[in-house]
């Protein structure tokens, strides 16, 4: 009577052991994908970040030469991270509002959302691809389709890829085409608002814009905080249009900072400078993230929470 509990025990133990080396081997690729492809890179380009590297021989240790002359003596560091700026604080709020008026558009349908919803996130499905760069190369070259809509209107053409001054608003309109992603989050914020607080608002007399500003949007500033971190991450980091539409021309006026950087890194085989523009960048943006996550205290509104 003695033994029967202890063989039960030790089969069971046995058995929760083999489950256990299971689990693992399924989470295994999840690992390997992490450790080698994830933070390897990362640590390694922080110490390539400190050496001269041509990608042909031995990293050779510099320390901080590489900032040094991206600080002190790279104009071009400089430019491609005005426009660089420049593009993010005029696209990302593009983007964001006109997601949300077409989000606020879509909340009003009842029929054929479905539809609606996936015509309109096509755009962010393909528009990050290679294709529509260069279709966009195509539709604002100087005998693309806009400048024959405006012939035929009557009004004069330009070359709006050749000119320094129009040049990144092409990029700026094509990353506030590709709303989508954000589209479907504010849509989703929008889904999430009871109706019960427009119809007790609509009985005091409260208007439709009275109702946008006292009620939709403070309920929705949680929604607009993620879809504001995150746009504000993919547009310093936006590489394709500037490679693909411009190659950062016209007199370098849309020389995005990611563009530089690789331009640095696999043209010159200036590995270890383009390293060091990476974490230069991604200080920027933790940075950036930092200062958005602090002032989200004053004007972020969480439903139950009380100021």
């Amino acid at each position: 009577m003695t033994e029967k509990p202890v063989k039960l025990f030790k089969s069971r133990k046995k058995k929760s052991g083999y489950e256990n080396v299971t689990g693992y081997l399924f989470i295994s690729p999840f690992h390997i994908g992490l450790f080698c492809l994830t933070l390897y890179p990362i640590v390694y380009s922080l110490y390539l970040s400190f050496t001269q590297y041509d990608l042909l021989g031995s990293p050779t240790w510099i320390g901080i030469d590489n900032y040094t002359r991206m600080f002190t003596n790279d104009d071009m560091f400089w430019t491609s991270m005005k426009t660089t700026f420049f593009y993010a604080g005029v696209a990302v709020p593009f983007r964001l509002v006109f997601a949300l008026l077409v989000a606020l558009a879509l909340n009003k349908i009842t029929e054929m959302v479905g539809l609606y919803r996936t015509m309109l996130y096509l755009p962010s499905v393909v528009g990050g691809s290679i294709a529509i760069s260069i279709m966009w190369r195509q539709l604002f070259g100087n005998d693309g389709a806009f400048n024959s809509f405006l012939a035929i209107l009557g009004f004069p053409t330009h070359s709006w890829l050749g000119d320094p001054d129009t040049a990144i608003w092409t990029l700026i309109v094509l990353y506030g085409w590709q709303f989508g992603s954000s589209m479907l989050i504010f849509l989703a914020g929008l889904r999430n608002i009871p109706k019960t607080y427009y119809e007790a608002s609509a009985v005091d007399g409260a208007r439709p814009i009275q109702q946008f500003f006292k009620i939709t949007l403070p309920l929705l500033t949680p929604v607009i905080l993620f879809n504001t971190i995150m746009q504000v991450i993919n547009g310093f980091m936006a590489f394709t249009p500037s490679f693909i539409v411009t190659n950062g021309g016209p007199m370098n006026s849309t020389v995005l900072f990611v563009l530089y950087m690789y331009r640095r890194a696999f043209e010159f085989f200036e590995m270890g400078y383009g390293s060091a523009m990476a974490w230069v960048m991604l200080v920027i943006i933790a940075a950036l993230t930092a200062l958005i996550f602090k002032s989200s205290d004053k004007w972020v509104h969480y439903e139950g929470e009380q100021k």
